[in-house]
C-alpha cells in the first residue's frame, strides 16, 4: 500500500465515523505557542483545545500533520527509522468518545483497513504506578480482550512507557500502543514489546487523556476525557510495503534513486554511502517543507535548523562526490513526490529553489577549505594525543567557513573527539555583543500572561464588534482590581486586541459619571481582556458601560495596516514570489514590515516599490473583507502569514486587483484613505530577512514637510532658496573644479618631493641609494613618490622612504632588478626598519611596504635600513 493510499485509508475510515478532516497545520507553530520552534508532534496544533482555551471546530477530528524534530538528528542515516521530517496520522476526541470506541477502531483499521495479520499484532497497556497512585489500566485490558487480543499479547508496561504527559504538570493519562511482531529474523524468541530491540515495531499510540497532574504529583480527573492518537506514516509505509527502512518506501526511495544516479554509487555498497544518501534524502525533503512554510536560512532559531540540515546534506553530498549545484534537484524531486498531498510545496516551488540554491552556493564556496581545516585539526589532535579540539578552532569553522557548530561536533564525534561547548558559547556571546535574556510575553511577564488567561476563563467569552463600530453600550462581565488598575471583561467589545502585527486599540469606558482609560487589550484565543485605569471610584461588575475606541488612533492604524498589504504585494511583484512576510508591527504612527529576501534593496527597487504602492493608493481600489472556510480562501489564492494560526473559519481581506490575505486586522474601505505612502528606511532584520519602516497618511505628509524645510534651508545656504537643486548643481561643479585643482597641486607637491630626494641619492658599490624621511604619512602617496624617484634615478637603485604622523608610521622600499641581483631585498629592508618603529610588513624583493606605531624612532629606522643596504652590498 502506497503512502498516498495510507493517508486516504486512514482519513476516510475516521470520516465515516463522524470525524471532521482538518488540514495539516504549518511546521511553524502559532506565535501564541512559543514553547517550540517547530511543530514536533501531531497533537501540538490541538493544545489550545486540550487546555480548554479554544473550542475545536468539531468534537471529533482527524488529520495528517507535518512534523519536524532534530532531537535525534545525529541518528538520521544510522538507523532504519529516524527522520527529521515526518508525517503523523491522528484521530482526536474532545470530550466525546473514549477507550470503548478508540481501541476497537484501532484494531479494525489495522487488521481490515491496512490488512495487517492479527496474529502479529501485540499491544501494551499501562501497568500502574505507585507514585501516581494508579493501578493497571484494567478497562483497556478488558477492551483489548473483547476485541480479540489474547492475554499473552497484552503487555503491561510502567509509567515511562505507557503513561503520557505533556510536561511536569497538566493534562495526562495512560496510553496503549500497537506493535507489529516482525519475527525472529529481527530478534530473539523471548523478546517482547518495550524491549530495546528491532523485533517489535510500534506503529500506533492511543493516549487516554483522563487526568490533570498537579505540582505535588497528585492527580485529579479532567472535566472531559479526550483521545489523542498518533501513527507515523513513514513507519507504517515501511511495514505495509515490507521494506527494511523508511528510506525505501515509495515516497522516499526516489530521492535515494536520485542520489545513486548523480553520484554513481550504490545505496547498499557500504555503510558510509548508505548513511550519506539517507541524510541527503531526509534533509533535502525536510528543507523543502520548511521553506514552503516560510522558514529562511539564518543563524538563529528555526532558520538555524534549516541552515543546519541543508549544510549537513551538502557536506554529506560532498562525500558522495555530487557535483554542484545538486541540492535543488533533490528539493524538486521532493516536490514531485509530495506536492499532490501538500500543495504549498508546488505553490512555493520558486521560493524553495531560490533558498536552496543560495545556500548551496554560499556554503559550497567554503566547504572545501573548511573541511581541510577540520581534517588538520583532527590530525593535530591525534598527534598531540588529545581527545578534544579548542573552542576557538570550532568557532573559526562556524564564523569563517559557515560550518554549523552542531555539524562540527558531529563530524568530530565520528572521530572520537569533542569540543568545549561553554568556550564556544562564550565566543558566540562576545561576537553578538548583547546580553542573553529570557523572552518575555508580548504584554510583560509570564506571571501577567498566566493571570490574564486565568481571569479570561472565569467569565463568558467577549464578543468582538469592533469591525462594525467604534462605540458600544455593553455590560461589565467581570472585573479584577490589579494595583491601581483593573482587568475587565466586556460582554461586547469594540476594542481590537493586539494580534497579526496590529497593536491594540486604546480608548475609554464610561459609566455613571465615571471613566476608565483603556491602556491595553490582551488577546486570549478568540477571547479578550481589557486592562483599564479608572480615573475615579472603583469599577464594579454588572454595570452598563459605554465603550469608546479612540477613532483617530484606530483610523491611523487602519491606514498603516492596509498600506502593509499594499507593500507586501508590491515587494512580491518587484522582487519575486519568494518574498513572504516574516513579521510586522502596525501602529498608528508608522508600520514595520519584515520580509524574506537575501540582499539589500537598491535605490531603484525601493523607488519602484514605493511608486507602485502610491499608484494603488491613487487608483482608489476598494478594500473588502469577508469570512469563509479556510479551504475556500486557499482556493481563491489568499495568502496565509508566517507564524499565524488560523481556524477553519477565516477572514479574508481583499484589495481589489492587488492582493488577498488571511487577516483579522482592521482596514480602510478604500486605498485612497491611505493618502500617501513613504518608505522611511530599509535594512537587515536577520539573515535573509529585510526590514522596511514606512509612513502613511498625515505622518507621511509631515515627513515630506520636514524634507521640504530641510531642502529650503539647504537652498538658502547655497545662495538660492527658490532653486535649491540648481544651487546644489552649481556648488557641485565648483567643488569638482576645486578638487581638480587640489589634485593638480598634490601631484606637483609629490613631484617636487621626488625631485628633492633623487638629488640626495648616494652611490653605494655602484647602486644609487636613497634613504629619506618625508612629511607624507600616507602609504599610497609615499609609494607614488618612491616610484617617481626610482624613475628619475634610472638604472641600478635601492630606496627606503618613511613618513610619520601622530601615532602612525608608513614605510616603503623599492629595489631595481640590478639591486636585487646584487643581494638586496626590499621586503627584508622594510622589515628591519619596521621593527625599530614597533611595526611590521613585507612584500616582494623589488617592492615592499610596512607600518609602525612610533614616529619618534623614524630616524633610527631609516638609519637601520641604510646600514642594512651597506651591509648587504658590502
Amino acid at each position: 500500500m502506497k503512502a498516498e493510499q495510507i493517508r486516504d485509508t486512514y482519513l476516510s475510515f475516521f470520516e465515516q465515523r463522524g470525524h471532521k478532516i482538518v488540514p495539516s497545520a504549518s511546521l511553524v507553530p502559532s506565535v501564541h505557542d512559543p514553547s517550540v520552534l517547530l511543530t514536533t508532534a501531531g497533537m501540538q496544533p490541538f493544545k489550545p483545545y486540550f487546555l480548554g482555551r479554544e473550542k475545536p471546530p468539531a468534537p471529533r477530528l482527524a488529520d495528517v500533520q507535518k512534523c519536524f524534530r532534530t532531537t535525534d538528528i545525529e541518528e538520521v542515516g544510522n538507523t532504519a527509522r529516524h527522520m527529521t521530517f515526518f508525517e503523523m496520522l491522528g484521530n482526536w476526541s474532545f470530550g466525546d468518545y473514549f477507550k470503548q470506541e478508540s481501541i476497537p477502531w484501532g484494531w479494525e483499521l489495522s487488521t481490515q483497513g491496512f490488512g495487517m495479520d492479527p496474529g502479529r499484532i501485540w499491544v501494551t497497556v499501562f501497568g500502574g504506578d505507585e507514585e501516581l497512585g494508579l493501578g493497571p489500566d484494567e478497562e483497556a485490558i478488558e477492551i483489548w480482550r473483547a476485541t480479540g487480543v489474547p492475554d499473552e499479547r497484552i503487555v503491561r508496561l510502567g509509567r515511562a512507557d505507557n503513561f503520557w504527559q505533556a510536561g511536569p504538570t497538566g493534562p495526562c493519562g495512560p496510553c496503549s500502543e500497537l506493535y507489529l511482531d516482525r519475527g525472529e529474523a529481527f530478534g530473539a524468541e523471548g523478546e517482547r514489546p518495550g524491549d530495546d530491540t528491532d523485533r517489535f515495531l510500534e506503529f500506533w499510540n492511543h493516549v487516554f487523556m483522563s487526568y490533570d497532574l498537579a505540582e505535588d504529583g497528585g492527580l485529579t480527573e479532567l472535566p472531559s476525557r479526550n483521545i489523542d492518537t498518533g501513527m507515523g506514516l513513514d513507519r507504517m509505509a515501511a511495514v505495509l510495503q515490507d521494506v527494511p527502512s523508511v528510506f525505501e518506501t515509495d515516497h522516499v526511495r526516489p530521492l535515494i534513486d536520485l542520489a545513486e544516479e548523480l553520484s554513481g554509487h550504490g545505496y547498499e555498497e557500504g555503510a558510509a554511502v548508505t548513511r550519506a544518501m539517507r541524510i541527503v534524502a531526509d534533509h533535502s525533503r525536510g528543507a523543502a517543507f520548511l521553506i514552503a512554510d516560510g522558514v529562511v536560512p539564518s543563524n538563529e532559531d528555526r532558520g538555524y535548523i534549516l541552515r543546519r540540515i541543508m549544510r549537513r546534506a551538502i557536506q554529506q553530498g560532498n562525500t558522495l562526490g555530487l557535483e554542484g549545484p545538486w541540492l535543488g534537484r533533490f528539493a524538486e524531486r521532493a516536490i514531485e513526490l509530495m506536492g499532490d498531498s501538500y500543495p504549498e510545496l508546488v505553490a512555493e516551488r520558486e521560493t524553495i529553489a531560490r533558498w536552496v540554491g543560495d545556500e548551496e552556493e554560499s556554503f559550497g564556496r567554503t566547504l572545501e577549505r573548511g573541511t581541510e581545516l577540520l581534517k588538520r585539526l583532527i590530525a593535530e589532535a591525534r598527534e598531540s594525543e588529545t581527545s578534544w579540539i579548542d573552542a576557538a578552532a570550532a568557532f573559526k569553522l562556524h564564523d569563517t567557513y559557515g560550518f554549523p557548530y552542531d555539524l562540527t561536533k558531529e563530524l568530530l564525534a565520528d572521530e572520537g573527539l569533542s569540543v568545549d561547548d561553554s568556550g564556544f558559547q562564550e565566543l558566540m556571546d562576545e561576537q553578538r555583543q548583547r546580553a542573553r535574556t529570557g523572552a518575555a510575553t508580548a504584554h510583560g511577564s509570564e506571571d501577567t500572561h498566566e493571570k490574564v488567561i486565568a481571569f479570561a476563563s472565569g467569565a463568558a467569552p467577549t464578543r468582538f464588534v469592533g469591525y462594525e463600530t467604534l462605540r458600544a453600550t455593553t455590560g461589565l462581565a467581570a472585573v479584577e482590581p490589579d494595583d491601581g488598575r483593573a482587568l475587565v471583561k466586556l460582554e461586547e467589545s469594540p476594542f481590537y486586541a493586539e494580534g497579526g502585527g496590529q497593536v491594540a486599540d486604546s480608548g475609554v469606558l464610561r459609566w455613571a459619571g465615571q471613566e476608565a482609560k483603556v491602556v491595553d487589550v490582551y488577546r486570549v484565543g478568540e477571547d479578550q481582556v481589557l486592562e483599564v485605569e479608572p480615573s475615579g471610584g472603583a469599577i464594579e461588575p454588572g454595570v452598563a458601560v459605554e465603550a469608546v475606541v479612540d477613532r483617530e488612533i484606530r483610523h491611523a492604524t487602519m491606514r498603516n495596516h492596509t498600506a502593509t498589504h499594499l507593500l507586501h504585494a508590491a515587494l512580491r511583484e518587484r522582487l519575486g514570489t519568494h518574498v513572504h512576510q516574516a513579521g510586522s508591527s502596525v501602529r498608528p504612527d508608522k508600520l514595520r514590515f519584515d520580509f524574506t529576501h537575501g540582499q539589500a534593496l537598491s535605490a531603484e527597487e525601493l523607488r519602484d516599490v514605493e511608486d507602485r504602492v502610491n499608484e494603488w493608493i491613487k487608483a482608489s481600489n476598494p478594500v473588502r473583507w469577508l469570512e469563509m472556510e479556510r479551504a475556500e480562501a486557499e482556493k481563491l489564492g489568499a495568502m496565509a502569514l508566517f507564524g499565524e494560526k488560523y481556524g477553519e473559519w477565516v477572514r479574508v481581506v481583499e484589495v481589489d486587483e492587488v492582493s488577498r490575505e488571511l487577516c483579522g486586522g482592521t482596514h480602510v474601505a478604500n486605498t485612497a484613505e491611505v493618502g500617501i505612502f513613504k518608505i522611511a528606511s530599509e535594512g537587515s532584520s536577520a539573515a535573509n530577512v529585510r526590514r522596511i519602516e514606512a509612513l502613511s497618511g498625515p505622518a507621511a505628509i509631515d515627513w515630506f514637510r520636514r524634507r521640504e524645510a530641510e531642502l529650503r534651508e539647504a537652498g538658502e545656504l547655497l545662495g538660492n532658496a527658490q532653486d535649491p537643486l540648481g544651487s546644489a548643481r552649481r556648488a557641485a561643479e565648483r567643488l569638482r573644479e576645486a578638487g581638480a585643482g587640489a589634485e593638480q597641486a598634490q601631484r606637483q607637491l609629490l613631484g617636487e618631493e621626488a625631485k628633492r630626494m633623487a638629488a640626495e641619492a648616494d652611490d653605494v658599490s655602484g647602486i644609487k641609494v636613497v634613504v629619506a624621511a618625508s612629511e607624507l604619512a600616507d602609504q599610497k602617496q609615499l609609494l607614488d613618490v618612491a616610484n617617481r624617484v626610482q624613475s628619475s634615478l634610472g638604472g641600478a637603485s635601492a630606496l627606503v622612504l618613511g613618513g610619520g604622523d601622530g601615532d602612525k608610521v608608513a614605510l616603503v622600499s623599492l629595489a631595481s632588478e640590478e639591486a636585487v641581483g646584487r643581494g638586496l631585498s626590499a621586503a627584508k629592508l622594510v622589515r628591519e626598519a619596521a621593527t625599530v618603529v614597533g611595526g611590521g610588513g613585507g612584500g616582494r624583493d623589488d617592492m615592499a611596504q610596512a607600518g609602525g606605531r612610533d614616529p619618534s624612532k623614524l630616524g633610527d629606522a631609516l638609519a637601520a635600513a641604510r646600514a642594512a643596504i651597506e651591509r648587504d652590498l658590502g
